[in-house]
């Protein structure tokens, strides 16, 4: 048996309108089993669903890794497709707490491992550090939002100086809609979507997990082109073209921008439609179409703000910068708080517990067999 194929996405990111969650959309609430998985920080509960999460894929199993945004090397969660099993990190800014307890849900509390007597001890440092941990991240989405500001200045000039042919972009997703759903079948009387990151802006900087997403997939709609120049629109155009014609979607969203949606999966016609700009360049591959909106551009009337256009892209990026700071920061403070939780871990019993669960997990997917 084949290692299954591995899909790292991100539930949560941290954008201009502060923690954007989309955890909801991890898996449907009518899954088999939902684990929740509770407990302060550092007690291992993302070790917990790794681990899980890698024995599946030696199994053969597809799997999701749902990244942490705030930790590079930190998961908030392990989901399952063909058996409709879900781990997920319950703890904040991300509280998840069971929909459907018992039938479906049901909470992992790894805090039965720990010595409260010692958590004790260390009260008055827990709560200095988490208080600090909130205020850099406060700091850092104040930066995100004054990017934000500097990138829509950016994005503007176009429209503004009537440089971008708006009817030629029209016309070009009306071209692309014909292409891809001409004489497809409906999948879906009520198509459905879902809404993730596959990009998020975390300590190391803008983190892309693009190529897990859409290597795999039959053909690629590139579409590349400077900021403002009608990319996102395109995407949510064909999203909303697919969905009426009856397709479920995976939309993932911009990382600064949440109400942005940069790329666009329609797994039943195995194609994507991917936004091509930093972080997230993507190759073109045999049989790929690259669209550049650069076609619907009259550079002429663009240079003359040239100048205002690069300041703008400069405070864009230095705001980015700081921002990446603050989030690096914040990270490094909340390690600090998990070296108050480790020493009164029993972690014998956390591995046994995750045994447990693993085993109980198989025994799920023998149901599917």
């Amino acid at each position: 048996m084949g290692m299954g194929r591995l899909k790292k996405v991100f539930p949560g990111g941290n954008t201009s309108k502060g923690f954007h969650s989309f955890y909801d959309y991890i898996i449907e609430p009518d899954a088999t089993r939902i684990f929740v998985i509770k407990g302060g920080p550092g007690v291992g509960k993302s070790t917990f669903m790794r681990k899980i999460g890698e024995t599946m894929l030696g199994r053969g199993y597809d799997v999701e890794f749902h990244c942490c945004s705030s930790d590079n090397g930190s998961l908030d969660g392990v989901m399952i497709p063909a058996i409709g099993v879900a781990l997920l990190d319950g703890t904040a800014p991300h509280v998840v707490d069971p929909k459907n307890p018992g039938a479906v849900d049901e909470i992992i509390h790894l805090g039965d491992h720990w010595n409260a007597g010692g958590l004790v001890k260390n009260k008055s440092d827990i709560l200095d550090s988490n208080r600090e941990v909130g205020r850099l991240f406060r700091r850092a989405y104040g930066f995100l939002a004054s990017a934000k500001i500097f990138l829509d200045q950016v994005e503007s000039y176009y429209q503004d100086t009537r440089a971008l042919d708006v009817g030629a972009l029209d016309n070009m997703c009306l071209e692309l809609t014909h292409e891809i759903f001409e004489g497809r079948e409906r999948q879906a009387a009520t198509p459905r979507a879902r809404h993730l990151f596959i990009t998020a802006i975390t300590p190391d900087g803008s983190v892309s997990h693009l190529d897990t997403v859409v290597d795999h997939l039959n053909k690629r709609y590139i579409i590349s082109g400077d900021d403002g120049t009608g990319k996102s629109t395109l995407v949510k155009r064909l999203m909303d073209a697919a969905m009426m014609r009856g397709f479920n979607v995976e939309s993932y969203h911009c990382a600064l921008t949440p109400e942005n949606i940069d790329h666009l999966v329609i797994p039943a016609l195995d194609i994507a439609v991917i936004n091509s700009v930093e972080p997230h360049f993507y190759k073109p591959r045999e049989g790929d179409r690259v669209i550049d909106t650069m076609e619907f551009v009259n550079q002429v009337l663009d240079t003359r703000y040239l100048a205002e256009k690069t300041t703008a892209r400069e405070m864009y990026r230095r705001s980015m910068e700081l921002a990446i700071e603050f989030i690096s920061k914040a990270k490094s403070e909340h390690d600090h708080m998990e070296t108050y939780y480790v020493p009164y871990m029993n972690f014998e019993e956390i591995n046994a517990r995750r045994e447990k669960t693993m085993s109980r997990i198989l025994e799920l997917a023998e149901d599917f067999k």
